[in-house]
């Protein structure tokens, strides 16, 4: 039997610039989380933060920080970084709470501040930091191995920049329902392809934003919800936080170099596939199971990678899975049907329980006007620098 917790509420801080703290956003969707469970703060037996590394002192220490500013009241608390896959990991260490029997109820909040523009590593020299040296030694932006990574498809698997658009397009049109997207505007493949060249053959429509926003869940043991009369909740059934292996023969940016491993024969699959095989070998479910997907799409051409990376076609099938409309809402495997990146942009401890949340709703049939119909597995995707693999399904 698979070891499952309940997903009893969910909430968000809609995504945007809104010129506030950390902090007033992850306790927004706290609370509005909070009501959705039909909890109050003080029936939470420990609360896990994704931190923020821009948001001081108080970011590296998320868990207290949201603690603190909720009231504290006692809970058990944790704090977690994974850059990018830091709410998959808070998700994944509020699980191992409620499984070891630590407690019933955990909340797991995450939320940012973003700088305007793109990311940049925090200062200091830090040599055996891939992050750092991509930027420094390379002069790699994210735009730029955002770029290597559409060039790389182009060349290996003839996609083109149309693909790329519809991507876009397709996102744009499901983010437009979305109340907590930042952007709610449909575009057209005319409008992509006549935004500015961010890095070739990226448009600025083909690239995420940064943005403000947080999101919260409220997890808890099976027993639990079912005295509090939740007979059918949405079940969290596996949540993957696996590392690269080596040797790799491909570069996987943002990472620049492999071991040195040389008698290690190379793995069977990449990092971002193992991620995917992580999660659907622990849920016991496959491919051919999900109702949909939430990935992670830094671009257009990365939200492809994924359609390959978790088996929803064989490798080099991502634009032609497009192209059949199977990704897009009414397709066989809807993708993104928040919005994804495209529509809200990254705020980056928050943006992996933002998945999760988006997953609930559809299995509860309470996305609105983008449910997937009879939504019964879902799953999230994304990957954090310095090998943080992140994938959650969950089930009802």
């Amino acid at each position: 039997m698979t070891a499952e917790v309940a997903v009893i509420g969910a909430g968000m801080h809609p995504w945007g610039k809104w010129g506030r703290g950390f902090v007033a956003y992850g306790v927004a969707a706290a609370r509005a989380a909070l009501a959705d469970a039909g909890l109050d703060w003080r029936d939470v037996g420990s609360i896990v933060g994704a931190d923020t590394v821009r948001g001081g002192y108080p970011g590296h220490v998320a868990g207290a920080t949201f603690a603190q500013a909720l009231g504290w009241q006692g809970a058990r608390v944790t704090s977690v970084y994974a850059a990018c896959a830091s709410g998959a990991q808070a998700i994944g260490a509020a699980r191992a709470q409620i499984l070891a029997g630590l407690a019933e109820v955990v909340l797991v909040v995450g939320a940012d501040a973003a700088p305007k523009g793109f990311f940049r590593p925090a200062g200091g020299d830090r040599p055996d930091d891939p992050d750092w040296l991509r930027f420094r030694v390379l002069g790699a932006t994210n735009p730029a191995y955002f770029g290597l990574y559409a060039r790389r498809r182009m060349a290996v698997h003839g996609d083109t920049l149309e693909d790329f658009a519809q991507v876009k397009v397709k996102n744009a049109a499901v983010g437009a329902l979305n109340p907590n997207a930042r952007y709610r505007k449909r575009v057209t493949a005319e409008e992509v392809a006549a935004s500015p060249v961010v890095a070739d053959p990226l448009r600025l429509l083909d690239i995420c934003a940064t943005s403000d926003g947080g999101a919260a869940l409220v997890l808890s043991s099976m027993e639990f919800a079912r005295r509090r009369g939740v007979s059918d909740p949405v079940r969290i059934r596996a949540v993957a936080t696996v590392s690269p292996r080596y040797p790799r023969a491909v570069l996987d940016l943002p990472d620049i170099a492999t071991d040195s491993a040389a008698a290690v024969e190379p793995a069977g699959e990449t990092f971002r596939a193992s991620i995917a095989a992580a999660a659907y070998e622990e849920a016991g479910t496959g491919p051919e199971d999900l109702s949909l997907a939430e990935v992670y799409d830094l671009s257009t051409a990365l939200e492809l990678q994924w359609y390959e990376d978790l088996s929803l076609c064989g490798e080099g099938e991502g634009a032609k899975l497009l192209r059949e409309g199977a990704t897009a809402p009414g397709g066989r495997i809807p993708v993104n049907t928040s919005g994804g990146l495209a529509s809200f942009g990254e705020a980056v401890p928050a943006q992996a329980i933002a998945q999760v949340c988006e997953v609930t709703w559809q299995l509860r049939g309470h996305a609105g006007d983008r449910q997937v119909p009879g939504a019964r597995v879902g799953i999230t995707a994304n990957q954090g620098l310095f090998g943080h693999g992140s994938a959650v399904v969950a089930v009802r």
